[in-house]
């Protein structure tokens, strides 16, 4: 029988989309803000770093914005915020509520319990490990959209998943998975 100790998990990095529906100037943008990188020669996309809530958006000229870096929904709202009012120093009024859709949420915690993961490699469907490359297991959970990365003192990644609702979910689907094969 499979001992679990404390399992936990939580969210680390919520990666969002959106669109501004406006043009946004970006070498103006870079020339007046001073946490901006631009480098159109090597990439098309402007990079804001905001220190707070500390998180990083890709802004195009076409008003579409990549965020990442959050841990919460609500800092995900803040940091969109914080772009607007920087958009609005360079006289750019932003006058749509932005849709925002969550791309990507990444986990990490433990499930309290050392892995055996040459065993798990081999008794676990949609598996790669290679212990030579990386220490970690990946594991595959279709079912939940959610790949895990496993490591052998019970430390766990999540990625795929779209809500916080869907990483605990996964986590439970995991931990079944685990004990129908220890």
């Amino acid at each position: 029988m499979l001992y679990l100790g404390e399992k936990n998990i939580e969210v680390v990095n919520i990666v969002v989309s959106t669109s501004l529906e406006h043009d946004i100037p970006l070498e103006k943008m870079a020339a007046t803000l001073s946490n901006t990188e631009y480098n159109p020669e090597q990439f098309p996309g402007l990079v804001i770093r905001i220190k707070d809530p500390k998180t990083s958006a890709l802004i195009f000229s076409s008003g579409k914005v990549v965020c990442t870096g959050a841990r919460s929904m609500e800092k995900v709202h803040e940091s969109i915020d914080k772009i607007i009012k920087s958009l609005k120093k360079i006289n750019i009024d932003i006058k749509v509520t932005p849709v925002i859709t969550v791309q990507n949420i990444v986990a990490s915690g433990s499930i309290g319990m050392d892995l055996n993961l040459n065993v798990l490699a081999m008794k676990l469907e949609n598996t790669e490990y290679e212990p030579e490359q990386f220490p970690g297991l990946v594991y595959k959970l279709n079912e939940a959209k959610a790949t895990f990365l496993l490591f052998s003192n019970g430390k766990i990644v999540c990625t795929g998943t779209k809500s916080e609702k869907e990483v605990h979910k996964a986590l439970d689907m995991l931990i079944a998975n685990l004990k129908k094969v220890n």
